[in-house]
């Protein structure tokens, strides 16, 4: 009697909590329709992972905002079905649209599950690009002033025995480099526009041009300081871009081969 007593009991527990744990897993019930809590996990997931991308910090009541947002949008989705929105043609449209952009995202992280981008392919693209970055890089300076006859004007200085780099300070019109007396740090030719490159290799270390050298930017006096052979970065540096590159080609490859594979009388562009 007394085993079949708490046994009746336990029984009765159990079905008392049920509602409880149902009740658990939904964040509100607005009209009588519950609002599951699936839904502001997905969406503080989803913001707590873009803001770890964009090294910005989360609110401390990130999930208390979710919680409003999500249970307002539940009154104001259940009042546009009131309306009858939720049966029109604007509706559909959208509704399409909405689920293929979801279908095609959810394409991409499965794919970039099966077409992982190995080591072995970022240190070939990176040794193929290594090997095209040859030639010299020069490290040079320049004063740059709007009239030919300012440029004149400093040439004398310099030939008087003034500094370059003071020149630079006080007269020079670029404002990335003349806060530095002029230093245009290391970089290839194809870096500047081709008259002041033509000018600049044709110096020796420590010549400056003894004439002023025009470009669309104005008139430069150049002073070449050293050279050297062109710098690659190390592969620590650049794999992201690299491993983005590559997944970005896959996937490229991917739509292509489905393109083809497709039974369409559409004509594609590119």
């Amino acid at each position: 009697m007394k085993k079949s007593f708490i046994a009746a009991s336990i029984a009765l527990a159990a079905i008392a909590l049920t509602p409880l744990a149902t009740q658990a897993q939904n964040v509100a019930v607005v009209n009588g329709k519950p609002v599951p809590k699936a839904r502001v996990d997905a969406i503080v997931s989803q913001v707590q992972k873009q803001a770890a991308q964009r090294n910005q910090p989360v609110p401390p009541d990130l999930e208390k905002l979710v919680r409003d947002k999500v249970v307002t949008d539940e009154i104001l989705s259940q009042e546009a079905e009131r309306r009858g929105l939720g049966a029109s043609a604007e509706f559909k449209s959208q509704m399409e649209l909405a689920r293929q952009s979801i279908l095609i995202g959810l394409l991409s992280q499965d794919l970039d599950k099966t077409t992982k981008v190995s080591d072995a392919d970022i240190q070939k693209e990176y040794d193929k690009f290594k090997a095209q970055a040859t030639g010299t890089e020069y490290k040079a300076r320049h004063i740059l002033v709007e009239k030919e006859d300012e440029a004149k004007a400093i040439l004398a200085q310099l030939k008087a025995g003034a500094k370059f780099e003071d020149l630079a300070k006080k007269n020079s019109k670029d404002p990335g480099s003349a806060p530095n007396g002029g230093d245009l740090d290391f970089a290839g030719p194809g870096s500047y526009v081709p008259e002041f490159s033509q000018a600049m290799t044709a110096l020796k270390k420590g010549e400056y041009t003894e004439t002023p050298v025009k470009t669309q930017f104005g008139y430069h006096i150049i002073k070449l300081e050293d050279t050297r052979a062109a710098q690659f970065p190390p592969l620590a540096e650049v794999k992201p871009q690299i491993q983005q590159r590559l997944s970005q080609q896959k996937a490229a490859a991917f739509r292509d081969e489905l393109r083809a594979k497709a039974k369409t009388d559409y004509k594609f562009t590119n």
